[in-house]
């Protein structure tokens, strides 16, 4: 027997011992009564409307009746607001949490734990999908695809890979200079590679495909939560950077990069990267630049009114710090040059910060309306994961509400695109909560 054939005999005899699931038992269909609906592209709600999820699809959509044969679940709406589940462009659900230093120094199975109930709670806040850009998440994928427990849809970038010394490179001081084929803790624990030429970076990067990447995350500047690196400090070559971008390529999708500053994101631009996440201290030339290629911004609403992880004074908060000065023009960059802009997290290393998930989407209204906010949030954010393209572990159409869409639906008690703010408490103001034309949670 294959390895292929033996994991998927294990898989089901897995699932026929019983899931862990939260969701309710499966009908036929399920139909959503009285519901007002933003799509993911509009500006408006529709008038009172009815919707038929059958199986894990929106089959019809009708502002009259839909006559339904057989088993089939009712909602009645109450005229609340049917919406797309969310979608977190930029998370690190297995870093999410738990203080860096409990990263750094428990067993990875505790890791696992503390990642497993992230992911239910991020599924309970509403948010249905998310791009993760480092970490070994892929098992913990699996388990929430196979029904083991609940979560969010998940497009793994697995390793995040760096240079030595750059934003990756989270190896003790003590353990430099590193002997030749000595690995790191978070190197074995497929957390982040660190690769130093072009040969190098490819490898690791076929690697992560190998193990089922949907994107490559490349470290091509300086960050807040790394030791070594200034945050101002360009990180890899070009040709290094396009070793992975070429690799990626070949099998039918793209690099991401980390990157705050022009020398970064320039390089990474020249080596072909199709999304650049973070960007805060961009310039005018930059941001143009980004436009004219079509490259895709993947922007953090970060600003200095959480508590920071990091001591003051520290060399990471006094990062932190500098990069949060470049959100405002960031952000009005983006809007002037009609930057393709995709909305995330990315939650380190405090659970409370996971926690404010919705509260930064709300947020984001200092910079947009509710309904560019939610737009961002659901019909631009799946183009994004779009470009996975063959790689894309859930095929077909996310992040709006129409027919032939995956049924990924939330119902907000209110409108969202009058108060905003409604996002910021989703236990309050999401009723239910659909993935996969699955219910999640139900409080109607």
């Amino acid at each position: 027997m294959s390895l292929r054939l033996l994991c998927s005999a294990v898989c089901g005899a897995l699932l026929a011992g019983g899931a862990a699931h939260a969701a309710e038992p499966a009908k036929s269909a399920i139909l959503f009564e009285n519901v007002r609906i933003f799509d993911g592209k509009g500006s408006s709600l529709s008038a009172p409307s009815s919707v038929l999820v059958e199986g894990n699809l929106i089959s019809k959509i009708s502002q009259g009746e839909i006559k339904v044969e057989g088993d089939v679940q009712r909602i009645d709406g109450q005229g609340k607001t049917l919406m797309p589940g969310l979608i977190d462009a930029h998370t690190h659900l297995m870093f999410a949490t738990l203080p860096q230093i409990a990263v750094l120094t428990n067993d990875i199975t505790f890791t696992t734990v503390a990642a497993t109930k992230a992911a239910n709670d991020m599924l309970m806040r509403g948010f249905t999908s998310a791009r993760d850009l480092g970490g070994p998440v892929f098992g913990l994928k699996k388990g929430i695809d196979m029904g083991l427990t609940n979560g969010p849809r998940i497009w793994p970038a697995g390793a995040m890979i760096s240079q030595t010394g750059g934003h990756g490179d989270f190896r003790m001081p003590n353990e430099l200079p590193a002997l030749e084929g000595q690995y790191s803790f978070g190197e074995k624990a497929n957390a982040a590679m660190v690769a130093d030429s072009p040969d190098a970076v490819r490898q690791r990067t076929r690697e992560q495909l190998a193990l089922g990447a949907s994107q490559i995350k490349v470290m091509a500047g300086g960050g807040v939560a790394s030791n070594y690196d200034p945050i101002d400090v360009a990180q890899y070559s070009v040709p290094e950077i396009r070793a992975a971008v070429e690799a990626a390529d070949n099998w039918g999708t793209y690099v991401t990069v980390h990157a705050y500053t022009p020398k970064a994101v320039r390089q990474a631009i020249e080596a072909g990267v199709k999304c650049i996440d973070h960007g805060q201290m961009l310039d005018e030339d930059t941001a143009k630049l980004m436009a004219e290629k079509k490259i895709w911004w993947s922007l953090q609403p970060f600003t200095d009114d959480r508590k920071s992880p990091f001591p003051e004074g520290s060399a990471n908060r006094l990062k932190q710090l500098e990069m949060y000065k470049g959100t405002d023009h960031a952000y009005a960059m983006a809007k002037k040059y009609g930057i393709k802009t995709a909305f995330g997290t990315d939650a380190l290393f405090s659970a409370q910060a996971a926690a404010d998930q919705g509260t930064m989407l709300a947020k984001m209204s200092t910079w947009y309306t509710p309904a560019e906010v939610l737009k961002m949030a659901t019909h631009d954010n799946a183009e994004l994961l779009a470009l996975s393209g063959p790689r894309n572990p859930y095929p077909g159409k996310l992040g709006v509400v129409e027919v032939g869409a995956l049924a990924d639906l939330l119902l907000v008690n209110g409108d969202p695109l009058k108060e905003l703010s409604l996002v910021a408490d989703p236990a309050t103001n999401f009723k239910v909560i659909m993935k996969d034309g699955k219910v999640y949670k139900n409080t109607l």
